[in-house]
């Protein structure tokens, strides 16, 4: 009898993608598993079957081999040493090796989890959420207290969290005798799987509630009230215990993790518990020196002093005027560069004064002469 498309054993079409055929063999395996199938004798032989198909249809290289010659590809009749074994070869140590790592690995997931043989949790903890939080550099300087609205699942009302209509407590699964795990002998192997009728949970709801259709839970929007501490930066990391999704049938809740993001500031840049503010000064100003006014980021003023000829990229600190450290000591210091800028759309008489003055300004460059003498030696060098 001729081999079955391997493609049409998993209910595929050819060339499918890798996540078909992943989803193709997961609902195979769980149709055709002998366990399920006690009344079908042909169960077992189409179960391998179908892991046969999917131990080459997972693996790109004999994928790609059987796409191109089909079942030839794995009978050693292509010449070249290129075949390799065939699928299921090598006794049934090979065959059951392969097929239940697969199922292990894909369809179930939890083999031999919950704690041991015979573990089992009876009511599901929640999964985590996660809160992307963006807060404004002065709300990350001062703190805040914010409300946030989580999209989660809370405990069903109806039933209180158990699934069963009016609160009925579950019944104890009669598949598994309540330990959530059922154990399966082909060939070789006694293998240990989550138990298909309770999902593990080693119990079972006769009358599910309608509200949650027996989960425990159910989708709801839950505001919240969230304290972001004085100092937080992007990447901060907030945990509200017991604040994420409701467990299954009355399982403990997850957390909710909160990461906070400070948006980018038009005056000030931050590093760290420090900042820094570029200042412009007119060039009279820094050839002159005086004081300007700066803003802190506590919304107040300071006075800076700057002192003649003062050049662009100069800075001055001021101590404690920076950002709160986020698990206290103190706060971080300010940091004020100069940018000295240089005049435009300047009138004739402004232009007549600036030439006056460049004619008087001959020992007033320092840094220009030192540098036009340093290029005038390295000219003659290179004429040497």
């Amino acid at each position: 009898m001729s081999k079955r498309d391997y493609y049409d054993v998993l209910g595929l079409k050819k060339g499918a993608s890798a996540d078909e055929i992943k989803k193709g063999y997961r609902k195979k395996a769980k149709e055709l598993h002998p366990d399920r199938n006690a009344d079908n004798p042909d169960a077992e032989s189409q179960f391998k079957e179908a892991n046969e198909a999917y131990d080459v249809l997972k693996d790109p290289e004999k994928k790609a081999a059987y796409d191109r010659f089909g079942h030839a590809a794995f009978e050693g009749g292509m010449g070249g040493g290129g075949g390799g074994p065939r699928p299921g070869a090598g006794g049934p140590q090979g065959d059951f090796a392969s097929a239940f790592s697969d199922v292990f690995d894909d369809l179930f997931g939890d083999f031999m989890g919950g704690g041991g043989r015979g573990g089992r949790s009876r009511a599901a903890r929640g999964a985590d959420l996660r809160y992307n939080l963006r807060v404004t550099l002065e709300e990350a300087y001062n703190g805040l207290s914010k409300t946030i609205t989580v999209p989660t699942s809370v405990a069903c009302g109806a039933c209180s969290g158990s699934g069963a209509e009016g609160g009925a407590e579950p019944t104890t699964c009669p598949t598994c005798s309540g330990m959530g795990k059922v154990r399966a002998t082909q060939g070789f192997f006694t293998v240990e799987r989550t138990c298909p009728t309770c999902s593990g949970l080693g119990q079972i709801i006769k009358n599910p509630c309608n509200e949650c259709g027996g989960n425990g839970r159910v989708q709801r929007e839950r505001a919240l009230s969230v304290n972001i501490p004085a100092g937080v930066e992007t990447g901060t990391r907030i945990r509200l215990a017991g604040e994420g999704e409701a467990g299954m049938r009355g399982g403990p809740p997850g957390d909710l993790y909160i990461f906070v993001e400070v948006t980018k500031h038009e005056i000030f840049d931050r590093e760290g518990v420090n900042l820094h503010c570029r200042v412009p000064v007119s060039m009279t100003s820094a050839a002159l020196g005086g004081d300007i006014e700066v803003p802190t980021i506590a919304g107040g003023r300071s006075r800076v002093a700057i002192p003649a000829g003062s050049q662009s990229g100069r800075q001055m600190r001021l101590r404690g005027k920076g950002m709160p450290a986020l698990r206290g000591g103190g706060h971080g210091d300010m940091f004020i560069e100069l940018a000295v800028e240089t005049p435009v759309n300047l009138t004739s008489r402004q232009k007549e004064l600036l030439r006056e003055f460049e004619d008087l300004s001959e020992d007033n460059n320092p840094e220009s002469k030192s540098f036009f003498k340093s290029v005038k030696g390295f000219w003659d060098a290179m004429k040497g």
